[in-house]
């Protein structure tokens, strides 16, 4: 099992401004590889590999002294990440994708950078994390780190900077059979219908926050650009988003952990939000709900705990008749199942709920384990 730390470094000021002279020379390394990538293109209709650039990096460090301040393996990164950047835009235009071809990055938006090797450039000491050409950081571990390291990365956020330690081995711990299957219907109303009829709601962490969001975000806009109050009224600002995104994410993970502890398998729908977020009348609240976010840290939980995640399509769910099968139209808006032929009646996300654990048990078998404990 591989998994990823994720704890809080306390550097000392010195050590922040080191981080930052870090970030800046790497940013420019990755604009200018991408920048001669694009260029090399348009000129003589070539491509750069990603080998080419990386044998770049000492003619480099040799005209520019100051790119010696960065270790060397955290160059390399920066070539890895482009060359990963146009694999990505190529095989989205192979898929008939929107590709969006790979940009330049602003100081704002690029912030971390990555120790492929642990040992090599980032290591541990004293409970310490020590980096090369930084020094000794101090670290708030708060939970113990298990497996084998094998890379570091270092990553600004808006309240400081965190290191990401991914380790290897990790043990897994599986959590006690239950005998239990259900199925999970998502959606706005309620968070998560479950097949026994179980709702699961959500606070609305983004539209509780928004009035202070708006404000936050026009006391931005009153600034004056390049001054220091509009860098501290910016940094509230990313600081009030940031707190929203981790309500959403203790959510998700409390809900995950709460249906694998009581479930052997979950089923739920196939998903795809981006194209649900193109009806503008949902698109705020389908982003608050995150349910691509939920379902990856579902399917991670499961691997780990020992549990079954299974995607089904999720056509006609929501109009199939639980009880009998048949197909009963209704328009979104209606939000109750009435079954003209076998007279089942029930809210419309436990009818799919029920519709999506069945396609999955005849997907997985489990249709004898279901009509055993019926």
């Amino acid at each position: 099992m591989r998994k990823t730390f994720k704890y809080k470094l306390k550097p000392a000021p010195e050590q922040e401004q080191a981080l930052d002279r870090t970030l800046i020379l790497c940013r420019h390394v990755y604009n200018a590889a991408v920048g001669e990538r694009r260029e090399a293109w348009r000129m003589r209709g070539a491509s750069v590999t990603y080998y080419q650039q990386k044998a770049e990096l000492p003619g480099i460090k040799e005209a520019m002294p100051e790119y010696g301040e960065v270790h060397s393996q955290v160059l390399q990164d920066m070539a890895l990440r482009v060359e990963r950047a146009f694999q990505a835009f190529f095989r989205r235009v192979q898929a008939g994708e929107t590709p969006g071809y790979p940009r330049c990055h602003r100081h704002n938006r690029y912030n971390s950078v990555t120790y492929p090797q642990f040992g090599n450039g980032a290591t541990l000491d004293n409970g310490f994390l020590v980096l090369s050409k930084i020094g000794r950081i101090a670290v708030r571990w708060s939970r113990p780190l298990e497996g084998t390291p094998k890379t570091v990365t270092i990553r600004r956020e808006a309240d400081g900077w965190y290191a990401c330690f991914s380790c290897a081995d990790v043990p897994i711990q599986p959590l006690p059979p239950t005998g239990q299957e259900t199925g999970i219907d998502l959606g706005i109303e309620a968070f998560a219908t479950l097949s026994d009829g179980t709702r699961i709601f959500h606070p609305g962490w983004y539209r509780k926050a928004e009035r202070a969001l708006k404000t936050a975000q026009r006391r931005v806009s009153r600034r004056k650009k390049g001054s220091n109050r509009r860098r501290k009224a910016v940094k509230l600002l990313a600081k009030a988003h940031l707190k929203v995104h981790r309500q959403r994410t203790d959510f998700h993970h409390k809900v995950a952990l709460r249906l694998l502890q009581t479930n052997d398998a979950i089923y739920h729908e196939d998903l795809q939000p981006a194209n649900m977020v193109k009806n503008h009348h949902l698109a705020k609240s389908i982003q608050d709900t995150g349910w691509s976010a939920f379902l990856t840290i579902l399917a991670f939980k499961a691997a780990c705990a020992g549990k079954r995640v299974v995607a089904v399509n999720p056509a006609y769910t929501s109009q199939t008749c639980s009880g009998c099968g048949m197909i009963v139209h209704k328009s979104l808006s209606v939000r109750w199942h009435s079954c003209p032929d076998c007279g089942t009646s029930l809210h419309r996300d436990h009818n799919a709920a029920r519709n999506i654990e069945r396609l999955g048990q005849s997907l997985q078998g489990g249709v004898a384990l279901a009509a055993s404990e019926n």
